[in-house]
């Protein structure tokens, strides 16, 4: 099973390809969009859906975990992330792949069993679960591995098929 993570984001978006086999965990491929804050809104909304698809068609994932917005004590950043989550979840559907959301409460409870961890320790466990020999840079990504770890965590538990 591959499972693509992502953090969404408008500015930054991290995302992670993991591969489950026989209950072995394997990172396939983890990085970051970033977009520039000179192009127009719907410029970084392209540009975040065509790398996305372009990700999707090189790693071909089955399933996708992506943060759902919950919270922002920022409106306007609140509506950008949410405007770029859209683009990613119009392009998740239309290249097939499944979508499961979580929040940031599912996945630091499914990673620390503590549902108010604090993100280094998020990050140290995406480190120490993968066998990486550091964390991974930037935040962004590291968030996108997280949340693919969630899922699969998830699957199990919901026996998802």
């Amino acid at each position: 099973m591959k499972v693509l993570g992502i953090d969404p984001g408008t500015a930054t978006t991290g995302w992670a390809v993991l591969e489950e086999s026989k209950g072995k965990v394997d990172p396939i491929a983890f990085g970051h969009i970033s977009t520039s804050p000179k192009n127009s809104v719907s410029d970084r909304l392209k540009e975040v859906a065509d790398d996305l698809a372009d990700i999707i068609e090189k790693y071909k994932p089955q399933e996708a975990a992506i943060e759902d917005i919950f919270f922002f004590k920022n409106q306007k950043t609140a509506v950008k992330v949410s405007q770029s989550r859209g683009a990613m979840l119009l392009t998740l559907e239309n290249k097939r792949v499944r979508i499961f959301s979580y929040t940031p409460l599912q996945v630091k409870q499914a990673l620390t069993g503590y549902g108010r961890a604090e993100k280094k320790q998020i990050q140290i466990m995406v480190k120490n679960i993968l066998k990486l020999k550091s964390i991974p840079k930037p935040d962004d990504t590291a968030d996108a591995i997280a949340i693919a770890l969630c899922h699969l965590n998830s699957r199990k538990i919901n026996n998802l098929k």
